[in-house]
Formats: structure tokens, C-alpha cells, sequence
């Protein structure tokens, strides 16, 4: 069995990339791409997500000020909205004379094939050559980019993607990941000494941007975990959703 293929060594070889050439992605490449895409996982074949594709730069550059002045999304050749999308089953019940009860359930479905959908898509992408960052702060304004990119209610963008080519003279080394013990369980969850092997990975990490330049705590994962949730993350989030078609109960 092959145990080092190209997938492996996709994945294995990940870096997130933000800085990019301006040489475009050819429309025959990226449609591959996301069509291989469509292949994904999806819960019972319900296909609860959209991809919308923007070239446009005066779009993109809207994009970029909605998810907290992201350069890169203004940089990119191309931008993916990945939305989950309920919308099309609301339809799917009207053709039937039933009207569509939304759920929490609904709404997790919807979500998780979007970020099937989009790990896809990256895989798929950096597999051509290609390199990409995902974008969560397209949740810092749901309804001004679901308005921005003409979506019907049932419709909400999960998370963003640039992709394009990696500009070479910027390529960032790989971050060290949290060890392995921490989230690969055998039969059962194992939490014996978290603060332990979180202690050696925030080592690991200082290590790994104090050789980049940048001067952080010793806590540099921690630290930032426990500032950045000491209090409710985007508290707005459940109301602003359920107002563009979801529910969550």
C-alpha cells in the first residue's frame, strides 16, 4: 500500500499562503478544480452548499474591507465564497407542496459540506501548485456580504478562500501543529497531561516565530487562545443568521 502518494504529500506539505503573483488562474484550471470538488462528502446527498467565484476586483476589494481590511483577498487572482446553502432544499420541499422545516440540524449539514466542499478545493488546488488562505472573517458581516454577492435567504457565507500562485520569494515555512497525542485518540478520548503537552507546543511555537522575526510571549498559543475567548466571539452571529434563513434550535 502507498503510503507516501500525492494526496499525502499535498496535505503533509500544506503551508497557508497570502502573498501571490499576478499570473491568473486559467478558467479551464480552476473549473477542474472545482469540480473535482463537487465530489465531496455530503450528508445524505443534500449538496447544501454553494461556491461563488469573484474575479471582480472592485468586489474583491469590498470582500477585503468586510472580513477586517484582508489584503490578500484584494490581491488574489481569484476569490471563493463558500456558503452554506439551504436555499435550493426550501425548493426542492415546494415542488412537493411542503415547506422546508429549518433546524439546527439544517443548519450544521449546511455548514459542514460547505467546509468539505472548500478543504477540497484547497487540496485539489495545491495539488495543481496553486497556494490559498482561508478566510473566517467573511463571518464579521453576514448579511453586507451576502448582500454584496446577491445571496437569497437560506444563504450565508461559511468562510472565504484565496487562491493563486504562491509569489516564491515570500513562501512561508510550516507552522508547527499541536502534538500528536493531543488529537489522534485511540478507542478513547485521552486527556492526561494537557497543560503538559500544551506547555511543549507553545515552546515549539515561539521557536518557530522567533525564526521568523517576530518577537511573542513564551505562550504562543495559549496566550492567545485564552485572550481572544475570554469573551463571546462575533456575539451578533446566531441573530444575523437566523434573519438570513437559518435556525438554531
Amino acid at each position: 500500500m502507498a503510503t507516501n502518494n500525492d494526496v499525502i504529500k499535498t496535505l503533509t506539505n500544506h503551508v497557508t499562503v497570502r502573498h501571490f503573483t499576478e499570473k491568473p488562474i486559467s478558467e479551464e484550471l480552476l473549473s477542474t478544480i472545482l469540480n473535482a470538488a463537487r465530489r465531496s462528502p455530503t450528508s445524505s446527498n443534500m449538496q447544501t452548499y454553494s461556491m461563488i467565484v469573484v474575479r471582480n476586483q472592485a468586489a474583491k476589494v469590498e470582500l477585503a474591507k468586510l472580513a477586517g481590511n484582508q489584503k490578500h483577498i484584494e490581491t488574489c487572482p481569484v476569490f471563493i465564497a463558500f456558503c452554506a446553502d439551504i436555499h435550493r432544499l426550501a425548493t426542492a420541499c415546494e415542488m412537493h407542496d411542503v415547506t422546508l422545516v429549518k433546524s439546527l440540524e439544517t443548519t450544521l449539514v449546511a455548514t459542514i459540506d460547505a467546509a468539505l466542499v472548500g478543504m477540497s478545493v484547497q487540496t485539489a488546488a495545491e495539488s495543481c501548485g496553486l497556494g490559498a488562505v482561508m478566510i473566517g472573517g467573511m463571518r464579521n458581516h453576514p448579511h453586507e456580504a451576502g448582500q454584496l454577492l446577491g445571496l437569497p435567504s437560506g444563504v450565508y457565507v461559511v468562510y472565504g478562500m484565496c487562491l493563486g500562485w504562491p509569489d516564491l520569494r515570500r513562501y512561508p515555512p510550516q507552522k508547527p501543529r499541536l502534538p500528536e497525542d493531543m488529537v489522534i485518540h485511540q478507542e478513547k478520548y485521552n486527556d492526561d497531561l494537557p497543560q503538559a503537552h500544551l506547555a511543549a507546543y507553545d515552546q515549539a511555537l515561539a521557536e518557530h516565530y522567533q525564526a521568523l522575526g517576530r518577537n511573542l510571549h513564551a505562550d504562543a498559543w495559549t496566550g492567545p487562545i485564552a485572550r481572544r475567548l475570554k469573551n463571546p466571539a462575533r456575539p451578533y452571529l446566531r441573530k444575523t443568521l437566523e434573519e438570513m434563513g437559518f435556525k438554531f434550535d
